[in-house]
């Protein structure tokens, strides 16, 4: 799990410890994070094409390999030091290695189209893979949800076209989704480190200026009280100088949450003395249009999008590049961009279930180390977050998969297309220091790489990707543990 932060700047031309630690409590990224190349060598494969020219029996072979080296050193470690719990060890590896292969051979079987051995293996799915059990059978818990929802939707062979989901899947009621949404918020550092990140570039481009406007698509995921605001509030009040003119321009379908939110916010800027102003956007990126948002001649403009851009990530790429080409013809001074650096777009589905599979199941590892086994918050955040994005990429197809995250080089690609080019964070020290006062799960660490800010766990990163962009913009790259990346890139 990754997140990238980074700044983008439109282009403007004249024309346009102990043995128990070491024993294998086996992480989930070490269960999916190898690949076998054809002469059985390990390997990591990242990409989504190399993943699909290799035969799915090799990659369990490879995993049967691995932990049956593992099951070699543990067993001479036990015999050395008399532990006497060995044996249970050596079965939880063997339960794990017994649900990969499971969970792989399901995936292939829906693929086929074998609706029976992909039934049979379901049923067997069900009864290992815990919602209450090791982190990698609950987050196996979850991919069987997405199999199973994927498998009614299969046509027999020879069936041409995609038929629209109709999934007997219990509606989660949204007070439920708001509340594993405040918790992923208040327990996990990725998203707040992606509001850091931007306010942080925020703040850069407001610099010395008297009037400034930011517009906020999807008004930061829904979450309530717009934290992140409160925080860019606060950040205005105590900095050096006269205070700025503050506007800011909710972009969403539900004008009555956002409006909620703003009328909090004006309240709190009133309290601070800040001049403040909220307006709504009632819409959805697909259908956002340049004359929605209103620009004030003199005032500085920055576009702010946490975890919002790759949902119009289509198979045409149409809607995307419509968004883009809107938000540059606004002429912002800084994009903010939060996405989760991750392939989960891949054009074949094998593919891209190996790279979720190997993606959420760190997300998971992580959370392991935050709370107890069972923590009900644990469980909302994982069975009404995490899971409902794992079965929209396992499940859905066309127009219906919303969650289509791809790695920061194609953000790279997609903003440079644009007419965006990427500018060079300088806030590495102050993001660290950041990291510290917030006492985040020890092994989380912050790293530049290739101009971008990543928040790892354990050296793996995995969720959301910000950018900044300016008339010139800043790049960056956040990230979550190490097994999934989030990235903040700043872009001018």
């Amino acid at each position: 799990m990754e997140n990238a932060t980074a700044n983008w700047f439109p282009i403007l031309s004249e024309e346009n410890g102990d043995f128990k630690r070491l024993k294998r409590t086996t992480s989930v990224g070490e269960l999916v994070e190898s690949n076998a190349s054809s002469n059985g060598s390990l390997v990591r494969v990242n990409s989504t094409s190399s993943l699909s020219r290799l035969q799915f029996r090799d990659h369990i072979w490879t995993y049967s390999q691995r932990y049956l080296a593992a099951e070699a050193v543990e067993e001479a470690a036990a015999a050395i030091i008399g532990t006497e719990d060995g044996e249970k060890e050596e079965q939880g590896n063997e339960d794990g290695m017994k649900l990969v292969q499971q969970l792989i051979s399901c995936a292939e079987a829906v693929a086929c189209r074998d609706k029976s051995h992909a039934s049979f293996l379901l049923s067997e799915l069900r009864a290992n893979a815990l919602v209450f059990g090791s982190s990698f059978q609950r987050v196996a818990s979850c991919f069987v949800q997405g199999l199973a929802d994927r498998l009614a939707l299969v046509q027999p062979l020879g069936t041409v076209g995609y038929v629209a989901p109709k999934l007997n899947i219990v509606e989660i009621g949204s007070e439920r989704k708001d509340e594993a949404l405040r918790l992923v918020y208040e327990i996990c550092p990725h998203i707040q480190f992606g509001h850091f990140v931007s306010n942080s570039s925020i703040m850069e481009a407001f610099e010395g200026e008297s009037s400034v406007h930011v517009v906020d698509l999807g008004m930061t995921l829904g979450l309530p009280h717009g934290y992140q605001w409160r925080s860019l509030i606060q950040s205005l009040v105590k900095r050096e100088g006269p205070l700025p003119r503050l506007r800011i321009t909710g972009v969403g379908p539900c004008v009555e949450k956002l409006q909620a939110v703003g009328n909090e916010l004006e309240t709190y800027a009133q309290s601070q003395g800040l001049n403040f102003e909220f307006s709504v956007v009632e819409s959805n990126l697909d259908n956002l249009k340049p004359e929605d948002i209103k620009v004030v001649p003199g005032e500085v403009l920055v576009v702010n999008s946490i975890l919002q851009l790759h949902c119009v990530v289509k198979e045409s790429r149409g809607a995307l590049n419509s968004v883009l080409q809107i938000i540059h013809e606004l002429s912002p001074k800084v994009l903010v961009l939060v996405e989760q650096d991750s392939s989960h777009n891949g054009p074949f589905f094998l593919g891209r279930f190996m790279e979720a599979l190997y993606y959420y199941s760190a997300i998971f590892d992580s959370l392991d180390a935050m709370l107890p086994k069972y923590d009900t918050k644990r469980a909302k955040m994982e069975q009404l977050y995490f899971a409902e994005e794992i079965k929209n990429i396992v499940s859905c197809e066309g127009p219906a998969r919303i969650e289509r995250h791809e790695r920061v080089d194609q953000w790279r690609r997609r903003m440079s297309r644009a007419g965006f080019q990427p500018a060079p964070l300088k806030m590495l020290t102050q993001v660290k220091q950041w990291l510290n006062n917030i006492n985040a799960t020890e092994g989380y660490t912050i790293v530049e790489e290739k101009g971008c800010l990543v928040l790892g766990l354990n050296a793996r990163s995995y969720l959301p990707l910000v950018v900044p962009i300016e008339g010139k913009s800043t790049a960056g790259k956040l990230s979550g543990p190490r097994d999934g990346v989030e990235c903040a890139l700043d872009f001018a």
